[in-house]
C-alpha cells in the first residue's frame, strides 16, 4: 500500500491515460499539496497485491505518471509496516569454540 501525490490536479483524459498505463486499480482523489495547502492536486492510493514487490509496484506507478506530459510526483507515502513476528524463529545463545589445529 502506498500513495502518490501528483504535481497538479489531472483531467479526465489524463486519468484515463494513467489507468491505461498501469494505474487501473488506483483510487484517484483530490487533495492539497503537502507543502502548499492552497494548491489542489490529485492523489493516487494504491493497494497492489499483484506486483512481486512493493518496489516494483512503486516503479510501475511512477512509470505510468511519466506518460502524462508536464506531470510529476512531488510526494510518495509508504506507511510503515511492523515486522511480523515469526513464530518459528528463536534466538539461540551460543559460545565460541576454539578450533583445533592439526599438523600432518
Amino acid at each position: 500500500m502506498f500513495s502518490l501525490v501528483l504535481s497538479r490536479e489531472i483531467t479526465d483524459d489524463e486519468s484515463a491515460i494513467l489507468r491505461d498505463a498501469g494505474c487501473a486499480d488506483a483510487v484517484f482523489a483530490t487533495d492539497s499539496l503537502p507543502t502548499n495547502a492552497d494548491v489542489t492536486v490529485t492523489k493516487l492510493d494504491f493497494d497492489d497485491t499483484v506486483s512481486p514487490s512493493l518496489a516494483e509496484a512503486i516503479e510501475s506507478a511512477l512509470a505510468a505518471v511519466k506518460q502524462v506530459p508536464d506531470l510529476s510526483v512531488p510526494g510518495l507515502t509508504v506507511p510503515a509496516v511492523p515486522k511480523a513476528a515469526d513464530a518459528d524463529s528463536e534466538v539461540l545463545v551460543g559460545e565460541v569454540v576454539a578450533s583445533e589445529t592439526t599438523t600432518a
